[in-house]
């Protein structure tokens, strides 16, 4: 069931922002986001460059000029490194995580916040393991090994958001809150 706080609307995956007094209504439904890819057809993690090249002039950038991964077993993603659009000190990834799924084990050289407006996640942040309810933000410190998987039945987008112009990521290992088939 969607929640309504004031025009905003938020559902388990999505976010729908309306002007004042505009549709959907507070009666109305949110609709969920369209989803990225299906971690069925899949055959192994992948990178793609973005579809667009960045453009200064513009204040909205898209995901098609963003670089492209997915990661097994169920994470989609859009990497914006700051320094490509205009950022001097932002870095953003903004995921499709499917039930079940998440990154690798892995660590970055700065600290990170992780946004997430509706679903359930699991964590392991350095040597804590802890399930966290949206809306959160979590904070992860630079240099610690983290991950998460999505812990709820529906698919779920995190933004995370770095202060630096680049992104860095070290993979450290498998995700153990993944479940072995």
């Amino acid at each position: 069931m969607p929640k309504w706080i004031g025009s905003l609307c938020v559902c388990m995956a999505s976010v729908v922002l309306t002007p004042a007094g505009g549709a959907p209504g507070p009666e109305g439904p949110c609709q969920e986001p369209p989803v990225w890819g299906d971690p069925a057809k899949e055959t192994g993690s992948w990178m793609r460059p973005a579809e667009k090249p960045p453009n200064l002039d513009d204040y909205v950038i898209k995901l098609n000029q963003m670089h492209t991964f997915y990661d097994v077993p169920g994470e989609y993603g859009h990497a914006l490194e700051g320094h490509e659009h205009g950022f001097n000190s932002l870095s953003f990834i903004v995921t499709e995580t499917h039930p079940g799924g998440g990154p690798p084990l892995h660590t970055h050289d700065t600290e990170e916040a992780h946004v997430l407006l509706g679903g359930s996640a699991g964590y392991v942040i350095g040597d804590k393991t802890f399930r966290a309810e949206g809306p959160y933000i979590a904070r992860v410190p630079a240099g610690t090994p983290h991950t998460f998987i999505n812990a709820g039945g529906r698919v779920m987008r995190l933004v995370a958001v770095f202060p630096d112009k680049k992104i860095s990521y070290h993979e450290v290992g498998a995700n153990p809150l993944v479940k072995k088939k």
